[in-house]
């Protein structure tokens, strides 16, 4: 995703969250707050399985199944410097993953829910691989 692109859903989505009342997952106190610390860095990860991914994702977003036994081993070598989104097919199991990131410690996580609701959020299209 070029930097332009990163900056508008940056911008989107710290809109969007206020609006639907959405936030970020802080680590200090666990809470869900109407404010999300989203910058030109954000990484948009899908938590669902790769064949649900193949069937639609978000442009630019990157596969980490949290059914993968190996899930938590996977985020661990991820920046938590960065921005986070994270989504699945309904909410369950990106909230599951938020929480389980905040635990390792990553504090910039919003949690979009669907697919169709990060795309609407973001304004970023669904693709198919």
């Amino acid at each position: 995703m070029t930097s332009v692109k990163r900056r508008f859903v940056s911008m989107v989505v710290l809109g969007s969250l206020s609006f639907l009342g959405l936030g970020c997952a802080s680590t200090s106190t666990g809470s869900q707050t109407a404010t999300a610390a989203v910058s030109a860095e954000t990484i948009i990860i899908d938590v669902r399985t790769p064949e649900e991914f193949a069937a639609g994702h978000l442009d630019g977003a990157l596969l980490y199944d949290i059914q993968d036994p190996n899930f938590d081993a996977l985020i661990a070598e991820l920046d938590r410097s960065l921005s986070y989104v994270v989504y699945c097919r309904s909410g369950n199991r990106s909230a599951r993953a938020v929480e389980r990131m905040a635990a390792a410690g990553f504090t910039n996580l919003v949690d979009l829910g669907s697919l169709e609701n990060a795309s609407a959020v973001t304004g970023i299209a669904i693709v198919q691989n």
